[in-house]
């Protein structure tokens, strides 16, 4: 096994309204992503109608930016337990994350179930105190909360050992005082470079993926979206899709892509420790893994989870 050091994959755990879409946009911004005809408000990671139409993420998206010679992809992940299949999958994709609180409102109880998620997956999150700038905020005690909701949610003692830093997405800062008015956001991509590990891959062994996410198009039809588990892919490959109930279905991959600022851009290959985007396997489902023809074998599935409903009587 060797440790990629020339990306970093990073999920986005946040409450609904605690900032993530415009700090999201403001990364965009400072490292040189946004065309003119890209600036899309703040409304970035929520693109989906629904998703726009309640504020909140449903379906996990991914986002890359470049920080010197570091590629970032940024994953967002659902903010609520209704949709814990999303979120076990989402993460299983980061190595870190960064974990939204706001100076004001502090840490709130529909977070706990991604956090509780992130800590049996072994992410120890970067806490960002974001909103320092509002007129209530009080950072400090926002911060002793975070810790005690660790606590609460039995983090082990390298998690509770979190690396933080206040920010204002609004404004396009991050500190690591909690009284800065202004700045840049050098101080968290730093922070994410030297906190969250590179992908620990093995490159040897034959291509694997775990389809953790689809998108679909009208052209090319369904989308498979996951991360490289092992080897390399190349585009024109011969796969083997194995399906639930060890299914198996032979394919090729028609066409390879990686997350580029807000879109994506074809590739030749990939490595493991890459997310990508295969397109070619029409019959591709959540959980199916897509492997080497002449060594397919299967990664565990994470099966999507029936969507919870709440029902108030009165």
């Amino acid at each position: 096994m060797i440790r990629r050091d020339d990306i970093r994959n990073v999920a986005i755990i946040a409450h609904v309204d605690h900032g993530k879409t415009t700090l999201v946009d403001a990364m965009l911004r400072q490292s040189g992503q946004f065309r003119a005809s890209q600036l899309v408000g703040e409304c970035i990671l929520d693109s989906n109608d629904q998703e726009r139409e309640r504020g909140i993420t449903i379906l996990a998206k991914n986002i890359a930016i470049s920080y010197g010679p570091i590629k970032i992809n940024i994953i967002d992940t659902p903010g609520h337990a209704d949709f814990g299949g999303e979120v076990e999958r989402t993460l299983q994709m980061a190595d870190g994350a960064l974990l939204l609180v706001d100076a004001f409102e502090g840490p709130m109880p529909q977070t706990k179930f991604v956090l509780r998620t992130a800590f049996a997956s072994a992410i120890r999150p970067i806490v960002v105190i974001n909103k320092i700038d509002r007129p209530e905020a009080r950072p400090d005690e926002v911060l002793n909360e975070v810790f005690d909701t660790f606590v609460e949610l039995d983090a082990n003692e390298q998690q509770l050992d979190f690396p933080y830093i206040f920010a204002s997405g609004r404004s396009g800062f991050a500190s690591h005082d909690p009284k800065a008015t202004t700045g840049d956001l050098r101080p968290l991509l730093d922070l994410i470079v030297e906190k969250v590990p590179g992908p620990e891959v093995d490159p040897v062994e034959p291509f694997r993926m775990l389809c953790t996410t689809l998108d679909f198009s009208e052209y090319v039809g369904r989308i498979a979206v996951g991360r490289v588990a092992t080897g390399r892919v190349r585009r024109g490959q011969k796969v083997t899709l194995i399906k639930a109930g060890d299914v198996r279905i032979q394919g090729a991959v028609d066409n390879l892509m990686v997350f580029d600022k807000l879109g994506r851009t074809d590739v030749e290959e990939a490595q493991a420790g890459d997310i990508v985007a295969v397109v070619g396997l029409g019959s591709i489902d959540i959980g199916d893994t897509i492997a080497d023809a002449e060594a397919p074998a299967a990664l565990p599935r994470i099966e999507v989870g029936e969507p919870t409903l709440s029902m108030l009587f009165t």
